[in-house]
Order: structure tokens, then sequence, then C-alpha cells
């Protein structure tokens, strides 16, 4: 077999796994799976400020279809970090939320999970008077609400959300069904993968 061939073949079965981990279609949750989160995510938020409710995960769960989706979050910082007692790390809420946004990633990509948009607020538009500031907005896709609950199963029950909390003075978090959209990422894998074997191949050609 000639050496461009493997290339073509390892690289087409990079981009089948990556497909697979990518996801993005699958069935809604079950009665029995949302009653399961439900429990669970009902007993970790007794230990972390009650942020995770039964209630959360039926409102999430009610319009589900199984499909991928962007979760979209309005952040605004408290004054001071406020973490529980026995948790000695300052009180600067960037840094809580920075501490969170590390810890934060490797639960996100396990469920298949990409932070797509990160933005600063820079001044205020077309909007009530007495709307509140927003310190910034974040855009992450999920393959599924079912890998979101399961994310925030892993972060509740590691101590990654306390880091969120601490930070957070309030935050506005809508699910989101995109029409259009000009984030191409199954394209953009499937782009580098084929760059990166046209180069393979030209090197192995010299």
């Amino acid at each position: 077999m000639s050496k461009t061939l493997l290339i073509v073949l390892g690289l087409v079965v990079l981009y089948g796994l990556f497909l697979l981990w990518y996801g993005g279609r699958g069935k809604p949750l079950s009665q029995a799976e949302i009653t399961e989160f439900e429990r669970v995510l009902g007993q970790l938020s007794r230990a972390t400020q009650g942020q995770a409710t039964s209630e959360l995960v039926s409102r999430l769960a009610a319009n589900d279809d199984g499909c991928e989706f962007v979760m979209h979050n309005l952040v605004r910082y408290r004054a001071k970090a406020l973490y529980p007692p026995g948790h000695a790390y300052g009180d600067s809420a960037r840094d809580a939320d920075k501490r969170y946004g590390r810890a934060v990633l490797w639960p996100l990509l396990r469920c298949g999970a990409v932070p797509i948009f990160l933005a600063r607020c820079a001044g205020r538009f077309v909007q009530p008077e007495d709307a509140p500031p927003w310190n910034y907005v974040a855009m992450v896709r999920y393959r599924s609400r079912r890998d979101f609950l399961r994310f925030a199963v892993a972060i509740e029950s590691q101590d990654i959300a306390i880091h969120k909390w601490a930070a957070i003075e309030e935050t506005h978090i809508t699910p989101l069904k995109p029409l259009a959209s000009l984030i191409f990422v199954r394209a953009a894998v499937g782009g580098v993968l084929a760059l990166i074997g046209f180069v393979l191949t030209l090197l192995c050609a010299g």
C-alpha cells in the first residue's frame, strides 16, 4: 500500500472519529432520564448554592429534540467573589471565573461541547433604561441537551461550579436553535485535515 493511500485512509478515519465525537443528532431525553437528572442535580445543587434544580432540568428537557443546540450566556460579575466557607481563593470575581474557565474545558470536551463565541460587552444600545449591565457574553455548542445535563452533573460533582457561582452575580442562560450560521465546525475540521494530508503527501513525494 502506498504512503499516499495510508495518509488518506488515516485522515479519513480520524475525521470519522471526530464526527462521532462531535455528534449532533440523537433521540430526545426519555422521562426516565429526565427523572434521574432531576434527582442527581437536585442533590448536588444543595451542596452548590442551589443553582441546579429539578425545575431547571424539566424546563430544559421540555423542548428537547435530541439534536445539537447552542447555549447563550449573559454574565455579570459580583463586586467580590463569594465562595462557600472553607474555600480560600481570594475575592476577585474575575479570577474565580478564570478558574472556572480552566477547569471546565475538559468536561466540555468530554461531552462534545465547543465554545464558539466569547466577547466582552462594549457599551449599551437598544435596551430598557433599567436593564442590568453585563460583563460578557458566551456561546457554547452542545451535542444535545442530554450532553448538557451530563456536563452539569460533572461540574457540580467535581466542585468546578463553585468557581462559576462565586464569580457571577447574575446570568441569563438561553438555549438556541440556530436557523442559519457561518460557523462551520465540521467543514473547518475537514479542511484542516485535508490541508494536513496535502502537506504530508508533498513531503512523502519529495
